[in-house]
């Protein structure tokens, strides 16, 4: 049976996803082309050779509207007989990305893909596909759900209150991220996986000078009268500290199987071992990372144990310690170069950069086996299990 393994990885380095974030002059057409032209020319592969782009984008809207990864492919120079597809699974878009890829190179549909994201959150903002005074769920889910979903902030909240996650635990997670952040920059341990652009050449968000003090004068980001009589058990500790910021981003991997991989005198950097996609509930909506943890090891016949690093996306810290709880996974094994809260979080793009992150990591490392998973919006989750080659 055919394998599947990342041979290179890069993304850009993280913009904050404001008007005067260092990424926010360029088009997000421009910033995915930057890491495709970036990934052929690292990687040194014939780009007429790649089979697909299949990339992630959560705001398919104004200028990432029409199948962005279709532009991007072509302003980055791809030849015109290079197809390419834009998917959404929210803040998992570009992990499913990875997902698709590696399982059609598996299936001996592609040879050589790439699979990638991209989000500009300072040009292209949230919900920006979702025009006021339209309902994007429809009235079977309001039926189902009668007295209401609530954002995201909220569903952050709820876990927070129903796994006891205290606002000092959330705060201090917080300032982890960042510390191992910026010891990650220090070290040169990202200078593999960046591909600077436009003078921009670290991650805008990251704050080496983060401290508990500092993140316990920040007010309640998501305070509502109404959801706190909906929901008194909410102590209201998420923060703009304690959760990911909007950013400016983009990030790719190629993929192909062990056998192409040395025809091209290609290096795997790690195997694409095991895939699990679940759904939950969309209420708490973030903690599909939990049953996709324990789904993705039993189909890779492993056990936490066998985990050496881990990447869970660092939405908010609360869902993180949510599933450190429920998983007993080791702390000092995850997001062991920082996470969202500290490099950032740019929605399509994220699956692919923790993916990015991950490799490069295991490959510093020496690590075995490692696992990647991400909440995403409406209740659901990505997970997978990386081999190291």
């Amino acid at each position: 049976m055919r394998d599947a393994v990342v041979v290179e990885a890069v993304r850009t380095p993280i913009g904050k996803g404001k008007p005067h974030g260092s990424l926010a002059h360029v088009h997000p057409v421009e910033l995915l082309a930057h890491t495709l032209r970036t990934l052929v020319e690292r990687s040194g592969v014939d780009p007429a050779l790649i089979d697909d782009v299949i990339g992630g984008t959560v705001d398919q809207v104004g200028e990432q509207a029409m199948n962005i990864t279709r532009y991007a492919a072509l302003s980055a120079g791809f030849p015109e007989s290079v197809p390419a597809t834009t998917v959404d699974r929210q803040c998992g878009s570009s992990q499913q990305a990875v997902h698709f890829a590696a399982q059609g190179v598996i299936s001996g549909a592609y040879d050589l893909v790439v699979a990638c994201g991209v989000e500009s959150m300072s040009r292209v903002p949230m919900w920006s596909n979702v025009p006021d005074g339209k309902d994007p769920f429809g009235p079977g889910v309001a039926e189902r759900y009668p007295e209401g979903l609530v954002p995201q902030g909220i569903s952050a909240e709820l876990i927070a209150a129903k796994w006891s996650v205290s606002r000092e635990q959330m705060d201090a997670f917080a300032v982890e991220s960042h510390r191992r952040a910026a010891a990650a920059w220090e070290g040169g341990l990202f200078d593999a996986e960046v591909a600077p652009l436009d003078g921009v050449t670290r991650d805008e968000c990251v704050r080496p000078g983060s401290s508990l003090e500092v993140l316990a004068g920040l007010k309640p980001a998501y305070y509502d009268p109404g959801f706190g009589e909906r929901f008194p058990q909410i102590d209201w500790n998420v923060t703009a500290g304690n959760a990911s910021p909007v950013n400016d981003g983009a990030s790719a991997v190629l993929i192909t199987s062990s056998e192409t991989a040395a025809r091209l005198g290609l290096r795997p950097l790690a195997r694409l071992h095991s895939f699990a996609v679940t759904g939950s509930d969309p209420l708490l909506m973030l903690t599909g990372v939990v049953p996709a943890t324990e789904k993705v090891l039993r189909k890779a016949s492993l056990t936490l144990d066998d985990i050496d690093l881990f990447e869970v996306n660092e939405a908010f810290s609360s869902v993180v310690l949510a599933w450190r709880q429920e998983t007993g996974a080791d702390l000092s094994k995850v997001n062991v170069h920082g996470g969202a809260i500290a490099i950032g979080h740019p929605l399509g793009a994220s699956g692919t950069r923790l993916t990015t992150t991950l490799v490069h990591a295991m490959r510093e490392r020496g690590a075995r086996f490692a696992l990647q998973t991400m909440c995403e919006a409406g209740g659901l989750a990505n997970a997978m299990v990386l081999e190291g080659v």
